[in-house]
């Protein structure tokens, strides 16, 4: 099995107010396929640590390799376009453009790789709602659908791209029980049926043991994998 995702030592500081160290000595490897959640409390640097490992995040000490490629101590003119074809990034707040059609939302991420022409482009967009459930929504303004549909719309917007690896930031925070369970399943789907790399944070302990594998942080540190 090959390995997505793989962090060495990682340090992270921050110097406001004064200076402290926020990752202390994080090291992992995640599996391409593997369903992965990392937990811990608040200010437990689970978040700090997601960010760099997206490498949206590039100030800090030690080694990053997604896919044997070492990122660390590359700049984002490099760092931009590998994230763009490799992540698809989901936040807790969906971020979609509000007066944008669901559809256009979907594509952008791909306009923006500039990979396909536009009409392939927006059949793989359609082909991404539809595969979460909301493909009758594609036309509509995406501040005209639900919590729970923005969300879907927003998954399909990270996966427009085809990434090997998906991430997310509390994904279902926003969500109902309901929502949250067809998120979930949604993700299980993408590791089993299309062998894709889930890494989410969550404060989610239901949905947190249902995953393949639970990283735990205590103040800065893994404490389990």
């Amino acid at each position: 099995m090959s390995i997505a995702l793989q962090c060495d030592h990682i340090n992270k500081y921050f110097t406001e107010p004064q200076r402290f160290r926020v990752l202390n000595e994080v090291s992992f490897s995640i599996n391409q396929g593997e369903f992965v959640s990392i937990t811990g409390k608040s200010g437990s640097g689970k978040s700090t640590l997601l960010y760099i490992l997206s490498t949206m995040d590039t100030d800090y000490e030690g080694a990053l390799y997604i896919h044997e490629e070492q990122l660390s101590g590359k700049g984002q003119p490099v760092l931009a376009p590998f994230r763009n074809a490799h992540i698809g990034f989901i936040f807790q707040f969906h971020y979609l453009l509000p007066d944008f059609s669901c559809l256009r939302n979907v594509m952008i991420p791909a306009l923006r790789a500039g990979r396909w022409g536009r009409e392939e482009v927006e059949a793989r967009a359609y082909e991404k709602l539809r595969l979460l459930g909301v493909e009758d929504q594609a036309l509509k303004p995406a501040s005209k659908i639900s919590g729970g549909q923005q969300q879907r719309v927003a998954i399909a917007r990270a996966l427009i791209n085809e990434p090997a690896i998906i991430m997310g930031d509390e994904p279902t925070g926003n969500l109902d029980s309901r929502n949250t369970a067809v998120v979930f399943d949604m993700f299980r789907k993408l590791t089993a049926e299309f062998n894709k790399t889930i890494i989410t944070v969550t404060h989610d302990n239901d949905f947190a043991q249902r995953c393949d594998r639970i990283i735990e942080m205590v103040d800065g540190s893994i404490v389990s994998t």
